[in-house]
């Protein structure tokens, strides 16, 4: 019995001596206040990225009004110069160009669209159903084993 005393007062006293230890040596003070600085330093950074980000999302934004902004004032202008100026040659008008395209976009945009383009929902394009040509059909045993080789 005195041998359990014994061993358990040499544990009390190790664990006791771990603790002070810790508690006054100054690499023990340095240390905790290095890791409260680098926790400070990595809160700041992440504040830092978040004005940022937002900062690039309100720029995006007002980057794309203005381009928005151009395209209404460079369209307004080609329409009046055309309008003002009906007799002027064509190589002397600077919009001449873009008044074509504009009128070409508004006979595209009357017309309907939506026989232009597939739907979303074609992963690889067009099953061919109503077309001469056929797909050709891959079975997932065919991939898996392709793999495995």
């Amino acid at each position: 019995m005195p041998w359990i005393y014994a061993i358990v007062g040499l544990l009390v006293g190790i664990v006791a001596g771990i603790v002070i230890a810790r508690l006054t040596t100054p690499q023990y003070k340095t240390q905790k206040s290095l890791q409260k600085d680098l926790d400070s330093a990595k809160f700041e950074i992440e504040q830092h990225r978040q004005e940022l980000a937002d900062h690039f999302a309100q720029a995006a934004e007002m980057l794309d009004t203005l381009g928005k902004d151009y395209t209404k004032l460079y369209q307004h202008m080609a329409k009046t110069s055309s309008e003002l100026l009906p007799n002027l040659p064509e190589q002397d008008n600077p919009f001449v160009k873009k008044i074509a395209q504009h009128k070409e976009n508004e006979a595209a945009g009357n017309a309907d669209e939506s026989f232009e383009q597939p739907p979303k929902d074609y992963a690889l394009g067009a099953t061919g159903l109503l077309k001469t040509e056929e797909k050709a059909i891959i079975h997932s045993s065919e991939v898996v084993n392709a793999k495995a080789s």
